[in-house]
C-alpha cells in the first residue's frame, strides 16, 4: 500500500474531476446543494426543495455508491483457472474462458446466475486469453494462441464456428486482447508479434496488420461506442492512440503517444467519453490519462529506459522495491492520476471503470495477484475498498452495468459474486421506491409498503428471499 497520500494536483484541475462529481451527484450545475445523506435527500425532495425535479441520475449514483459490493458468494467453480470473465453490455448475460477450453454462458437477467451453455474451444493453446460479445449480441470471439480467432453464435448452434485467419509472419502466435468495432464489421486484436491486427467480417479476411509497438501488444480498446479512435498497450510500456480511418501498414503512425509507466501495460479501460481511459501496468500502478495531452519524445525515451532497465520477470518473481513505492513520476509523464495498492503479477491483470449508470463512474476497479478485488476512488486516488475472497490470482472482474454486483474471475477456478451486505437502513428502503417512482412505476403507497416490507423480513428473519422470474 501507499505510505504517502495520493498526489492528486492535476486531478483536481482537471475536466474529469468535475465531470465525475457532477455525475456521481456531489455536485450539481442547478448550483442547488443537495443534502449529504440519504434520509436527509429523500425529506428534501417530499418537501420540494429540488422544486419539480426528482431525483437525478447523479442522485441515485450517490445514493447507490453508498452500497458498493462487499461479500462474495462463490457461483462457479472450474478444476483449471478461469482467465476471462464479462458482462454483455445489456448485463443479461456473463461468459467466462477457462483453461479447459471450455466457454461457458450464464443467464444473469433478475439476479439470476443460471449456465445456458458449455462451448468447447477450438485450437486452444495454453488458455482461452480473451473474449468478447458482438454490438448486436449475437455472437462472441474468442482468442488463444492461435493463427486464428473463433466466431461463434450466441443463439442456436455454438458448435459450428468459424475460424477467423490472421495470416502472421510468426509460428508462435497468439491475440491478447481483442474487441469489435462499432458497427460489428471488424475486430481489432493486439499480439504477441508488436503489431495489431484488424479482420474484417464482410470480405472474410485481413484488412490490416499494423507495426505498432516494440514488443508485445496486451491490450486494445475503442475509445468509446462510435468511435474511429481507438487504443492500445504494450510491454514497452507505451500507450498509443489511432485513428482507424488513417491506419497505414506502409506509414503505421500513432496519433500520439502515452508515456509515463516504467513497466509494460496489461490492460487498457476507455471512460466511453472518447477522451479518457486507465492504464494497467507490471509497475503495479493504474494511470488515468486524457488523450487531449500527449507525451513528448523525453517522455516516451524515459518509458523506453525504464521498461529496458527491469531485469524482472512479473511471471513468477517478487515486485523489485523501486516498483513497491517509486519516490516520483517519470519525466515527461503526462498521466492525470496515478493510483497505486494492488499486485499486478503472473498474469495480464485488468482494471475497469465503474459503471456509469449506478456510480456515475466515480471508481477504478481492479483484479489484483493477492487473489483481491481493489478499488479506488477516482476522485482521491485512494483505496476505497479491498475484496479478498479469492485463493489465487484475481485475473478478471467486471460490475454490472445496471446493478451493484460484481463478478471476480480468479486463477484458483472460481467466480466470486459480489453484492453489498450490511445493516439496510430504513432511508435507503424509501430511497428505493422512490428511485422507482421516478423511473415510472406505481404501486402502493410508500409508507404502507416499507411497512409490509419490515413485516416480511422481521418474520423471514434474513432467511433468504425466494423470487418466481421467467427463464432467459
Amino acid at each position: 500500500m501507499m505510505d504517502s497520500p495520493p498526489n492528486t494536483k492535476e486531478l483536481d484541475k482537471s475536466e474529469i474531476s468535475l465531470a465525475t462529481q457532477q455525475a456521481c451527484g456531489l455536485i450539481h450545475s442547478s448550483g442547488h446543494e443537495r443534502p449529504n445523506s440519504i434520509a436527509a435527500m429523500i425529506n428534501a425532495r417530499e418537501r420540494g426543495m429540488f422544486g419539480r425535479s426528482s431525483f437525478t441520475q447523479g442522485d441515485r449514483c450517490k445514493i447507490t455508491n453508498n452500497y458498493i459490493p462487499n461479500k462474495m458468494k462463490t457461483v462457479a467453480t472450474y478444476h483449471s483457472k478461469a482467465f476471462c470473465g464479462t458482462y454483455s453490455e445489456d448485463g443479461n448475460y456473463f461468459l467466462t474462458a477457462c483453461q479447459d477450453r471450455n466457454l461457458r454462458l450464464y443467464c444473469t437477467t433478475e439476479g439470476k446466475f443460471e449456465m445456458l451453455k458449455t462451448i468447447q474451444a477450438r485450437d486452444v493453446g495454453w488458455s482461452v486469453l480473451d473474449t468478447a460479445f458482438s454490438p448486436d449480441g449475437n455472437y462472441i470471439v474468442y482468442s488463444s494462441w492461435s493463427e486464428c480467432l473463433h466466431l461463434c453464435r450466441l443463439y442456436g448452434d455454438s458448435e459450428t464456428q468459424d475460424a477467423l485467419p490472421l495470416c502472421p509472419e510468426e509460428r508462435r502466435f497468439c491475440i491478447f486482447s481483442l474487441v469489435f468495432s462499432s458497427d460489428g464489421r471488424e475486430i481489432l486484436g493486439g499480439a504477441n508479434d508488436g503489431f495489431l491486427y484488424v479482420y474484417d467480417r464482410e470480405c472474410n479476411q485481413r484488412a490490416l496488420r499494423i507495426e505498432g509497438h516494440d514488443d508485445d501488444v496486451n491490450t486494445v480498446a475503442f475509445a468509446d461506442s462510435t468511435s474511429q479512435i481507438l487504443y492500445s498497450g504494450g510491454d514497452d510500456g507505451l500507450c498509443k492512440v489511432w485513428d482507424r480511418r488513417t491506419l497505414s501498414e506502409l506509414n503505421p503512425k500513432p496519433v500520439g503517444v502515452l508515456a509515463g509507466h516504467m513497466d509494460g501495460v496489461t490492460y487498457i479501460d476507455p471512460r466511453g467519453d472518447g477522451r479518457h481511459l486507465i492504464s494497467n501496468c507490471k509497475d503495479q500502478s493504474i494511470k488515468l490519462w486524457d488523450v487531449r495531452v500527449f507525451s513528448g519524445s523525453s517522455g516516451q525515451n524515459n518509458t523506453r529506459k525504464a521498461v529496458s532497465d527491469q531485469t524482472w520477470d512479473y511471471r513468477w518473481q517478487k515486485v523489485p522495491k523501486k516498483l513497491s513505492n517509486p519516490k516520483k513520476n517519470l519525466e515527461g509523464d503526462t498521466s492525470v492520476m496515478t493510483y497505486r495498492g494492488h499486485r499486478v503479477l503472473q498474469t495480464l491483470v485488468r482494471c475497469h471503470f465503474s459503471p456509469e449508470f449506478i456510480t456515475g463512474q466515480r471508481y477504478i476497479y481492479t483484479g489484483c495477484a493477492a487473489g483481491r478485488v481493489v478499488i479506488y476512488d477516482v476522485l482521491t486516488g485512494k483505496v476505497h475498498s479491498v475484496l479478498s475472497g479469492h485463493r489465487a490470482c484475481v485475473r478478471d472482474v467486471s460490475w454490472h452495468p445496471h446493478r451493484q454486483e460484481l463478478i471476480s474471475t480468479s486463477w484458483d477456478g472460481t467466480l466470486g459474486r459480489w453484492t453489498y451486505s450490511g445493516k439496510i437502513a430504513s432511508a435507503i428502503e424509501d430511497a428505493d421506491i422512490t428511485c422507482r417512482l421516478d423511473q415510472g412505476f406505481r404501486g402502493l403507497r410508500r409508507s404502507r409498503r416499507i411497512a409490509q416490507q419490515r413485516e416480511r423480513q422481521q418474520k423471514s428473519q434474513d432467511a433468504p428471499e425466494q423470487k418466481n422470474v421467467p427463464g432467459c
